[in-house]
């Protein structure tokens, strides 16, 4: 098994694009021949376009991009950016009449992050696509880990940066990758060891990341910060 950039699987394009000022930002990833997907849509709120065509009982059988965004719900608007790129070249399910762009998208909660006025719209999702491709990802605190944060469960006095990133391997001919804009509630934590990559910032300003704790015993005696 070798590791491989997340661009160097076939056909595959990301772009991002974002506001640091306004801390938000989204990423598109593109593949314009069409490719087959899949969905498991988890946590307690949501924001997804274009889910349910990705129902194997549906008619449409693959999709040109996906998008994955800041901006709450608003945020969704930059798909529509990705779908104008993508009708501009001719890329879509063809309907006869024009070729419809299958665009699959999710967001990210950053209004607390930056100016929540401003949000991933039409414009930025386009762009996005202008910026994409096939060159290695930039990753971090772009596109749409602009404004993504961990470790939220105390407030965002507590929370410490997120990011996005990508990973992938090759072994033989199969490729494998993942892209990932990570802003979870709680902590993030490496599986191997239990150690804490990025967690909730602890009393004083010191940060709980790459140490092993009692999150019952912490939560307790650390409690949340008036």
């Amino acid at each position: 098994m070798q590791h491989i950039a997340f661009t160097d699987i076939d056909d595959i394009q990301v772009g991002h694009a974002h506001d640091l000022e306004a801390g938000t930002g989204c990423t598109v990833v593109i593949c314009e021949k069409g490719a087959t997907a899949g969905i498991d849509v988890r946590g307690g709120a949501p924001g997804t376009r274009e889910s349910d065509l990705l129902d194997p009982v549906n008619l449409v059988e693959q999709i040109h991009a996906v998008v994955l965004s800041g901006g709450s719900a608003f945020g969704l608007d930059s798909a529509s950016g990705v779908m104008q790129y993508l009708e501009e070249k001719h890329i879509g399910f063809d309907v006869q009449v024009t070729r419809v762009p299958i665009v699959c998208g999710a967001v990210l909660f950053d209004l607390a992050i930056g100016d929540h006025r401003i949000r991933p719209d039409k414009a930025m999702g386009y762009q996005a696509c202008v910026n994409a491709t096939n060159r290695p990802c930039a990753e971090g605190c772009v596109g749409a880990g602009t404004g993504a944060t961990v470790g939220k469960i105390l407030g965002m006095g507590r929370a410490m940066k997120g990011g996005l990133g990508c990973h992938a391997v090759q072994v033989g001919t199969l490729k494998v990758g993942a892209l990932v804009a990570v802003n979870c509630l709680g902590d993030v934590i490496d599986p191997e060891n239990g150690e804490h990559l990025a967690a909730i910032h602890a009393v004083g300003g010191s940060v709980n990341a790459t140490t092993s704790y009692d999150r019952t015993n912490y939560y307790q005696t650390v409690g949340p910060q008036e």
